[in-house]
Parts: C-alpha cells; sequence; structure tokens
C-alpha cells in the first residue's frame, strides 16, 4: 500500500525580495513497510520535505496524498487530527518530560482519547523496545538509547502509519545508534510502518530500504540499499 504520494511538490519564501525555493519540484512516494532515508547538504530542503510529509507544513505547489487521500489543501483541524492518527515523530533531542516517568512519556500523545487500555499500550510498547525494566524512570534516570527508545514507543503509542525521524541518531554513539536503526528496521519490517528518517549519518544508510538524495530542493539519483 502506498503511504506517501507526492507529485511536484514546491515550497517557496519570499524574504528580503528575493524568492528561495527550499524545494523546487519534489516527487516522492512511500510504501508500508518502507524504511527510506533522506540525505542532503544542510539548506537541500531536507527539513522542509519532512515537514510538508508530516503536515507541519503546506507546500506552495503539488499535491500530497496520504494513503491514498488528498491533504494539500486541508484545513488545520483536520491536518491536525490526521497526523495525529497516522504519523509519530522521532526528534533528534528526544523532547521529554522530565518529571513524567517512561511510561507517562508515552502515553502523552493518547491523553485526552480516554484510552482505557492506553497505559497497558504504553508498558507493551516500552518491553518491547527493551526497557521492560526502566518503565518508571524519569528522562534523567536512562542513557541517551534509552531516551530514544521511549521516543519510539511515544510515536508509535496512536499506531500510525508512518514514523518520521529526524537526524535520530544524531546525538547517539555509533554502537548505540546501530541498536535503534535495528528497532526501526525491527517496526518497519514486522509491524508494516513506513518509516522516513532525515540525516547526515552514513550508518543510516546500511538499514534502510532506499537513500534518496536532496540538492538544492531537488531529489538526485536514489540508491537502493541491500
Amino acid at each position: 500500500m502506498t503511504i506517501v504520494d507526492a507529485h511536484g511538490l514546491v515550497k517557496r519564501y519570499r524574504t528580503g525580495g528575493e524568492t528561495l525555493y527550499a524545494l523546487a519540484g519534489v516527487d516522492f512516494t512511500l510504501e508500508a513497510g518502507e524504511f527510506v532515508s533522506i540525505m542532503g547538504p544542510s539548506g537541500s530542503g531536507k527539513t522542509t520535505l519532512l515537514n510538508v510529509i508530516g503536515l507541519l507544513d503546506t507546500p506552495t505547489e503539488g499535491t500530497l496524498l496520504l494513503e491514498g487521500r488528498d491533504v494539500t489543501h486541508i484545513d488545520d483541524r483536520t491536518r491536525t487530527i490526521l497526523r495525529k492518527r497516522t504519523i509519530g515523530f522521532v526528534f533528534q533531542q528526544f523532547y521529554l518530560l522530565p518529571t513524567l516517568t517512561a511510561v507517562e512519556n508515552v502515553e502523552v500523545p493518547g491523553l485526552l482519547d480516554g484510552d482505557p487500555d492506553l497505559n497497558r499500550r504504553a508498558r507493551d510498547l516500552l518491553t518491547r523496545l527493551g526497557l521492560g525494566d526502566r518503565l518508571d524512570h524519569r528522562p534523567d534516570q536512562l542513557s541517551g538509547g534509552q531516551k530514544q527508545r521511549v521516543a519510539i514507543a511515544r510515536a508509535l503509542i496512536n499506531e500510525p502509519a508512518i514514523v518520521l525521524a529526524d537526524e535520530p541518531t544524531g546525538n547517539l554513539d555509533s554502537r548505540t545508534g546501530r541498536q535503534i536503526l535495528e528497532e526501526f528496521e525491527r517496526i518497519a519490517d514486522d509491524e508494516d510502518v513506513a518509516i522516513v528518517a532525515v540525516t547526515h549519518d552514513d550508518l543510516v544508510n546500511e538499514y534502510v530500504d532506499r537513500t534518496v538524495h536532496l540538492v538544492d530542493g531537488t531529489i538526485g539519483q536514489e540508491r537502493l540499499d541491500a
């Protein structure tokens, strides 16, 4: 199943009387269970593309389909609902709430839904990610890799179709980074979740199905990874 189908994405900004193109006509598709990395130099449009796919930003031109639905021009309320139901986010900085335990941090995206099963699902996710003995630990009691696993569990709590990760190994040593990438690989393979990772880390490309290179807002030659 095609999760993301984007055609001719353009993102323009006007600044100081000049027009700048963050995206200059990008076509991008993503299938269920596919793990894709997006690479490119700073300012190439990687984060802008991630934000458009994640419904955090809207394109100036082009179309974006999410699970076959045209979401290019939906209103803010619908955008928020779709983002919550369909997309999970993992960031380099983790963004865990320091006063909450690991379980409570994972529960945050679902707290307003009145789901009586939320706590059990949060505990199950953390246990599957190897944190069964850290459920009630606060972030200051966790290592960098453990914090990133909590962030991954939080991204998965609403059972999204796609997870978007912005530099997910950026604050981790190579050994811990490999462990996190193995988790992403397992999630894509076993749970059919599509994963997009924006990264400068070549290590990521050892685990993905495909690498997309962005240069000056356009996609260069893609590379299929074994």
